[in-house]
């Protein structure tokens, strides 16, 4: 059985950690949390916001809608409101396309 790399997850990511994830600023952030109730990051005694693996499974969910299809933030709420299944399940096929991708080039990049 050959060996398989683990990948290596956190329990919780830091805000300034997220925001360089997606390649936005943390006010940004900030605001995705107040317009969706879906992000609810945990915060600390001193405010600092910690984001869980659901979370940033939510702001891929957040950033696909608004970024990639162009739904506005009222159309990506309602979506996600009556869709949640199916918008969950098509972003794992998403990230697994991804993967794969990455990892095709890498292969690809070696011959």
């Amino acid at each position: 059985m050959p060996y398989k790399e683990r990948e290596i997850s956190k329990m919780y990511y830091t805000m300034g950690e997220v925001s360089a994830m997606f390649g936005v600023n943390q006010s940004m952030l900030r605001f995705y949390e107040k317009e969706f109730d879906i992000l609810q990051p945990k915060k600390n005694k001193k405010g600092n916001r910690y984001f869980t693996p659901e979370d940033i499974e939510n702001l891929k969910i957040i950033f696909h809608l608004i970024k990639d299809k162009g739904y506005t933030l009222n159309g990506a709420k309602e979506h996600m409101k009556n869709n949640m299944g199916s918008t969950r399940e098509n972003q794992r096929v998403i990230d697994a396309l991804e993967h794969l991708k990455s990892f095709l080039l890498e292969v690809r990049d070696q011959l």
